[in-house]
């Protein structure tokens, strides 16, 4: 019964050929398991970075540029049977049927609405050349994460070539938690799909649940107007980072009063109507939504003259750097109020474990703070390279790249990493440092020997036996 449900979806579906413009942390692992679960369909992934698109067909999957647990198993599978990497960005919008738009949508640097807005300049490059090169009727999706009242924007667009060619614009917005990426699309909570309410706009629609239901349940399957769609991913990040912020915030004051954050946030998540997801204190949130997607609400409210919406939502990113700068204002108090020509060894630079993004990770700005205070801070983490790290201090423009260079260390392993380190500051949760021999990595440090975690994932009373002097978020 399966397999013939299975069979009649397959045989309504219409598309059958689909093109991906932009091959990052949504596109890549996105339409690998579409490829995967839909092995009728031709997808082509395309990005004008040629490494990038080099490193998605190397031939050792182990080395496609996104670290996800299972997303180098789900490529191996598909990548050469109808998964493919491309730069040939025209052949692929000709060929396609429907065409994903997964582009960066960083926040603008310039002009009106700096530091707040999105930036859409890819994303209108996008929509031009698919007005250039398409020949015959489109499904275009945007996947990317955009500000509310875009699709009209792009259908302007798409609808003044002259060609004759019709277009569709859905919003599909991703809901992936990097580090459980794949996982999240396999089983999704639910998947969002907007469109227009016209007869042609609920077919665009259907054609896209139709692919969707392949694998995931119709009562998964969320259809909305495309305003409500666009609109929903940023509330959700909004709602999700809000959390963040909030039990950071009650870890300070817990710190104050002696009361344990991880015990309050227990308590409080054992009511039904809170729950406790997002409720564990922590350096700060990172990552390349939360921030961005908050700031973007805010500048959409304030553009309305809804002030007090704006502020309401920025104090979350408020409360986030507060949190980031007084880790490292921590670290500097408790080491005798210098840092200066200490070593400071980093136990994590990504935002968060079980991926190599590193966008807005607390750990960049904790090391910024410590390198202006003359520290010197020796990095080891898993899955980000030097390289990655310097761009990210770079980007920041505190100092030049060279004293950033002399003032950051990378190294292939822990133990080196805190050898003759005056302290250890962990910034990312991942799980190989609680197997560590934490016996051999005192021995080897100068005392006093201190321990900040700043995702609380180590064991204080151990550390504290060994002779540790550990300090945690959240508590005393």
């Amino acid at each position: 019964m399966v397999l013939e449900q299975f069979k009649k979806i397959k045989d309504n579906t219409m598309i059958k050929n689909i093109c991906c413009i932009g091959a990052g942390y949504v596109g890549g692992p996105t339409m690998a398991v579409i490829a995967q679960k839909c092995p009728h369909i031709k997808v082509t992934v395309v990005d004008l970075n040629e490494k990038r698109i080099a490193a998605w067909n190397d031939k050792d999957v182990n080395n496609i540029p996104i670290y996800e647990p299972g997303l180098s198993d789900v490529v191996a599978e598909a990548r050469g049977r109808n998964l493919f990497f491309s730069t040939e960005v025209d052949k692929a919008i000709d060929e396609a049927d429907m065409i994903f738009i997964s582009v960066n949508t960083p926040t603008k640097t310039y002009g009106v609405g700096k530091g707040m807005a999105a930036d859409l300049k890819y994303i209108e490059l996008c929509a031009r050349q698919i007005a250039r090169v398409a020949k015959n009727d489109k499904i275009v999706v945007e996947k990317s994460t955009l500000p509310v009242r875009t699709a009209s924007a792009i259908k302007d667009i798409l609808d003044n070539t002259g060609n004759g060619v019709q277009f569709q614009i859905l919003s599909n917005p991703e809901f992936l938690a990097e580090g459980t990426a794949v996982e999240d699309l396999f089983a999704p909570d639910r998947v969002l799909i907007g469109g227009d309410t016209t007869p042609e706009g609920q077919k665009a629609i259907q054609q896209l649940v139709d692919i969707y239901a392949n694998w995931v349940p119709n009562d998964k399957i969320l259809t909305t107007n495309v305003w409500s769609s666009e609109l929903s991913k940023l509330t959700a990040n909004a709602f999700l980072a809000q959390r963040v912020s909030s039990i950071n915030a009650l870890s300070e004051l817990c710190e104050k009063t002696g009361a344990d954050v991880n015990e309050v946030a227990k308590a409080i998540g054992l009511d039904s109507r809170i729950g406790p997801k997002f409720l564990k204190a922590s350096v700060g949130f990172g990552g390349s939504c939360f921030q961005k997607d908050i700031l973007n609400l805010v500048y959409i409210a304030k553009s309305y003259g809804l002030n007090e919406v704006a502020d309401y939502w920025e104090q979350v990113v408020i409360m986030n750097d507060h949190q980031k700068r007084r880790f490292a204002k921590n670290i500097i108090k408790t080491l005798y109020n210098t840092v200066s020509g200490k070593k400071i060894a980093f136990l994590g630079w990504a935002f968060k474990k079980d991926t190599n993004d590193t966008r807005e990770s607390a750990a960049i700005f904790v090391a910024d703070d410590l390198l202006s205070e003359q520290a010197t801070v020796t990095v080891y983490d898993p899955k980000v390279d030097s390289a990655q790290i310097q761009f990210d201090l770079n980007y920041l423009e505190t100092r030049s790249e060279e004293a950033n260079n002399k003032g950051v260390q990378t190294v292939d392993n822990a133990y080196d990493a805190c050898k003759d380190a005056h302290a250890i500051a962990v910034l990312t949760e991942w799980d190989e440092f609680k197997t560590y021999d934490w016996q051999k990595i005192y021995d080897n440090m100068l005392k006093p020997a201190f321990v900040f975690d700043g995702r609380n994932i180590l064991n204080k009373e151990e550390l504290e036996k060994i002779g540790f002097i550990y300090q945690g978020i959240g508590s005393r």
